[in-house]
């Protein structure tokens, strides 16, 4: 069996889900990892999934990508298997006033430290940004990020919290 990922972007309409599941549900694709949202009226998903082959995978979605409505990918990854947290779950929060650089800015500062992004989302709603990350850093170091992340917002006119992961939550 081949382990895939698979990206989805189109504009936002009802079944674009249905529709991808039913295909690889078809092919014997086991969907095993999988996020999916709307943004601002168009939708992306990415897809890990234990299957066929790619070309085959990759000629069962090529109807759902007609007339332009879907952009489909499908590559062949290595499997890494279920490697362990490497380090202590945390989520970080910034909001304020919309400016360019905000998640360049504090996730640079969160590299810098070691830390590593494992999901983030960001919302624009008006003039108010909002960045919600969750990340893994290297024990012992989120009092010292705390600060470093707080004069980095400083700088850029933001808010920032970093709190550990509730894990039941995540």
């Amino acid at each position: 069996m081949n382990e895939l990922a698979i990206t989805v972007i189109g504009r936002d309409r009802p079944g674009i889900v249905a529709d991808v599941a039913e295909v690889l549900a078809r092919l014997g694709a086991n969907l095993t990892d999988s996020t999916m949202t709307r943004l601002r009226g168009h939708f992306a998903m990415t897809l890990i999934c234990v299957g066929p082959a790619a070309a085959d995978v990759e000629a069962a979605l090529a109807p759902l990508a007609a007339e332009g409505r879907l952009v489909t990918t499908v590559r062949a990854v290595t499997p890494d298997g279920a490697a362990a947290p490497t380090g202590e779950p945390y989520v970080m929060s910034v909001h304020g006033a919309d400016r360019l650089g905000i998640v360049a800015a504090m996730t640079r500062v969160l590299a810098d430290a070691g830390g590593n992004v494992t999901d983030l989302s960001t919302r624009l709603a008006g003039a108010l940004y909002v960045v919600v990350a969750e990340v893994e850093l290297p024990p012992g170091s989120a009092d010292e990020l705390a600060g470093r992340l707080s004069r980095a917002a400083a700088e850029l006119g933001v808010e920032v919290s970093l709190r550990p992961a509730d894990p039941d939550l995540l």
